[in-house]
């Protein structure tokens, strides 16, 4: 079952993942690819955080008890998931391949642990991006301008997107983020061009026998 689309265009959707240290601008791209992409989703990760008042249950997250999230892992029900700050996050998979069965794209907001996952459990389904700053400098300026954490929280940042940097080189793309929306720009391309990539259009075979069947006739 694959999404459907013009000219042979059934295809199987992807999962286009974004990582960056904080800071660098993920959380805006997402949400413009989100805004002005259509056939894009967010992935909705489970968790056993409690909700906070104007979160809504499946929406913002799946909002599960240990137990629940145990048995998730047990069961192989999640494509990864990892143990935050003593609350645990996952990627439940049956929607994610069902979103993907039906054409439509899913959009991931995840590290590079995450991603080492979703490759290990759906390789050739996997887009992934990494987002870098241009200079440490512009990456500490943005962290301060957001004026949310205190200078030692920006301190552990940046003393984590050290760390972080370190797996660029494990992602298919690379984008500098000098400015958001050449930074969009690209993503938007990355985006397109692999939706038409030859193995995800899974109407292309057909479209074609019927093309060489009006040419010879």
């Amino acid at each position: 079952m694959t999404g459907q689309g013009k000219d042979g265009g059934d295809r199987r959707g992807l999962m286009f993942v974004l990582s960056s240290p904080s800071g660098a601008g993920k959380t805006t791209l997402s949400r413009l690819l989100l805004e002005r992409e259509a056939g894009l989703s967010m992935s909705v990760s489970a968790t056993t955080r409690a909700k906070r008042p104007a979160e809504q249950d499946g929406r913002d997250y799946h909002f599960v008890d240990a137990a629940r999230f145990e048995a998730m892992v047990k069961n192989d029900e999640l494509l990864e998931w990892a143990t935050v700050f003593d609350n645990r996050y996952g990627t439940p998979r049956g929607p994610v391949e069902a979103a993907l069965s039906r054409g439509q794209d899913v959009l991931f907001d995840i590290d590079w642990q995450g991603t080492q996952q979703l490759r290990e459990k759906a390789h050739a389904d996997v887009v992934s991006v990494f987002i870098l700053p241009p200079s440490a400098v512009d990456l500490e300026k943005r962290l301060h301008s957001r004026a949310q954490d205190s200078a030692s929280v920006i301190r552990g940042r940046m003393s984590r997107a050290a760390h972080e940097l370190s797996h660029w080189a494990e992602y298919d793309y690379i984008v500098v983020n000098h400015d958001i929306e050449e930074a969009f720009a690209e993503i938007q391309s990355i985006l397109r061009a692999e939706r038409l990539k030859r193995e995800r259009r899974t109407g292309l075979t057909a479209f074609v026998r019927d093309l060489q069947q009006q040419l010879g006739s």
